[in-house]
């Protein structure tokens, strides 16, 4: 049997001003997406409820793995100063591209999945593709279920 792990990915900022989203369900449904990164230590994988981005590199290796349950949408990234003073200081030379990472995958049965708070819950063959990137400050524990 497959075993399932619970993400909690570094939450790196906010949802921007350009983000859409319907509020009247739970968890709300996004439908444009800007992310404002204000503090950003080099994850490959963030997270602002109910929201996920991942660098492109990530993004792409998601897409080649075959996992499926997710799609990558195009968004807008806005970076404040705070967060490319901390890139600098890291010695990054430019801020990576980010994706969306839609998940439409269920909890505990598919590869890429989310629960009804909206967390990322991914198997073990998504965590062993996941654990080739820069997952810091990315919370892993063993996914109990619903």
């Amino acid at each position: 049997m497959m075993a399932f792990h619970l993400l909690r990915p570094d939450v790196a900022g906010e949802l921007g001003e350009g983000t859409v989203l319907d509020t009247s369900t739970h968890p709300p449904v996004v439908h444009q997406l800007e992310y404002v990164v204000s503090a950003w230590f080099g994850s490959d994988i963030l997270e602002s409820f109910p929201c996920f981005v991942v660098s492109a590199e990530l993004g792409t290796a998601l897409e080649k793995s075959g996992l499926g349950s997710f799609e990558l949408a195009d968004m807008r990234l806005t970076v404040t100063p705070e967060a490319d003073e901390l890139r600098r200081d890291m010695g990054v030379r430019e801020f990576p591209t980010f994706v969306w990472l839609k998940v439409h995958g269920q909890a505990g049965v598919d590869d890429v999945g989310v629960d009804r708070r909206a967390s990322l819950v991914v198997s073990d063959r998504a965590l062993e593709l996941l654990r080739r990137f820069d997952l810091d400050g990315c919370d892993v524990e063993e996914y109990a279920g619903p």
